[in-house]
């Protein structure tokens, strides 16, 4: 038997696949030694939630019908529909680069969950691809590169998605989702920039983010993704919204005739052919109001007011609201409901607008801005969820359309990930968790995999923290029937 010397001083010996052993001596008295031969090990054992909300809800499998596959039946070893479990779930799971597929394309554990009957692979035609069952980079590439003109005879791309269907699935979904009683909804409007690095079709400078970008256009109903639009930065803020705003309100009274509608956004979307759409549909509008010197005139008593209370109380800050109409020159219609907020600080005024057709006898001055209009800013989150957990800002695809399509594949992705959060998290401690913090918590799990002719067993760590709500998140998801 060697002593400890020699053992620390031994050469590690290649393993099977050609790679060396990782050694470790420092740790204590027996060194560690890491190897990558443990066989079927995924990363990812909480993929099985992901896919459990996926099928108790039906997403996937409506979105799947938004695409046209012109692909030879006795030719395909991928369908549709688990191309685009496999997509979206690996954006989900926080792959964002289709090059990561090449790996993942030999887990089983993902394999299963996206609905292949053969995790393993052993059927694969080709002997290359044997031992891999999920689709590597080239496929998916194929998936979002495919042009609208492709056909049975294109020779290599052959699945066209439909942008119109899909931009309607995200509103269906959205009215699905709402319980049958709903008698208010409120809608939220903002954009985003979305830098870009090269020479993408509809690549501009914006001068406002002083650089090269997308301006995506969200809108949002509390934490559901109704709209994501991805455009060009030659535009303003409220380009097209009234155009997307018409056809969701349109989908909502088909279903709820007498539903009030709110919209909700910032100074950028303050126009005036959206307002007056609004009030001539029986919608109700909340929205942020530049400031101007004629606004600011107005409020100068109050704020006189607001100065005075803050230096008599010494406090940090002091509002008074003040409720009047107002009519901008360029406006097609008589005065409208104007707030002012007149704040006073340490730091000096600080003067707010908003405009609104929701009466004062209905929600007074103060309640309108710091209860409805402020809340506003939970869908900042919403953005940063989709940009920093779910990989929207990743448009490198030379065309726009490949890139809305890959923003779409993330919208989904956030959607099972809320849906995963609102129905089968409420009331525990990741209730209010981001995306981010479900997928390294509760998804990036490593699980030992076994797989046989009746069943795949997967094997967590008998450590693991969150098992208790691990399965009370299953057994929730589990009594939703699909929809």
């Amino acid at each position: 038997m060697k002593d400890d010397a020699d053992s620390k001083n031994e050469t590690p010996v290649l393993t099977e696949c050609g790679e060396q052993p990782l050694l470790f001596p420092d740790f204590g008295p027996r060194p560690v030694v890491v190897d990558f031969n443990g066989g079927d090990i995924s990363s990812d054992g909480g993929s099985v939630l992901l896919g459990q909300t996926d099928r108790s809800r039906g997403h996937l499998r409506r979105f799947a019908s938004c695409f046209t596959d012109h692909r030879r039946p006795e030719a395909i070893e991928h369908s549709l529909e688990e191309l685009l479990r496999q997509r979206v779930y690996g954006l989900a799971l926080g792959y964002e680069d289709l090059n990561d597929h090449d790996r993942l394309a030999q887990d089983p554990l993902l394999a299963a969950v996206c609905g292949k009957a053969d995790p393993k692979g052993e059927d694969r035609q080709r002997k290359g691809d044997k031992g891999k069952a999920l689709a590597g980079k080239s496929t998916l590439n194929r998936l979002e590169l495919t042009p609208v003109e492709a056909g049975a005879a294109s020779r290599y791309k052959k699945i066209t998605a439909n942008h119109e269907a899909i931009e309607a699935f995200f509103i269906d979904e959205f009215v699905r989702s709402l319980a049958k009683g709903t008698t208010e909804v409120t809608l939220d409007i903002d954009a985003t920039h979305d830098p870009i690095h090269g020479e993408q079709e509809g690549r501009f400078f914006s001068g406002f983010y002083r650089q090269y970008c997308f301006l995506p256009l969200y809108i949002f109903a509390g934490h559901w993704p109704v709209l994501a639009w991805l455009r060009s930065s030659d535009h303003q803020a409220s380009h097209g919204a009234l155009e997307k705003v018409q056809l969701i309100v349109k989908a909502l009274r088909h279903r709820f005739p007498q539903l009030q509608i709110r919209l909700r956004a910032d100074s950028g979307f303050c126009r005036d052919e959206l307002m007056t759409w609004c009030e001539e549909n029986a919608v109700r509008y909340l929205f942020g109001l530049a400031r101007n010197p004629v606004l600011q005139r107005i409020l100068r008593g109050s704020l006189r007011t607001a100065k005075s209370m803050q230096q008599f109380n010494n406090s940090e800050a002091e509002r008074v609201f003040k409720d009047f109409g107002y009519r901008a020159r360029s406006w097609s219609t008589t005065k409208r409901r104007v707030v002012g907020k007149a704040e006073h600080t340490r730091l000096g005024a600080n003067p707010r607008f908003i405009i609104s057709n929701i009466p004062a006898s209905e929600i007074p001055a103060r309640e309108l801005y710091e209860v409805l209009y402020c809340r506003r800013g939970e869908m900042e989150n919403r953005i940063k969820e989709q940009h920093l957990d779910l990989h929207a800002d990743r448009t490198s695809a030379h065309t726009l359309r490949a890139n809305q399509l890959r923003l779409w594949f993330s919208t989904l992705a956030y959607l099972l990930m809320n849906q995963l959060r609102q129905l089968g998290l409420a009331g525990t401690e990741l209730a209010r968790a981001s995306c981010g913090t479900i997928r390294t918590r509760l998804l990036k799990v490593g699980v030992l995999v076994r797989v046989s002719v009746r069943r795949i067993v997967a094997s967590m760590s008998s450590a693991f923290p969150l098992h208790s709500l691990f399965a009370l998140a299953l057994g929730r998801l589990r009594q939703r029937p699909a929809s």
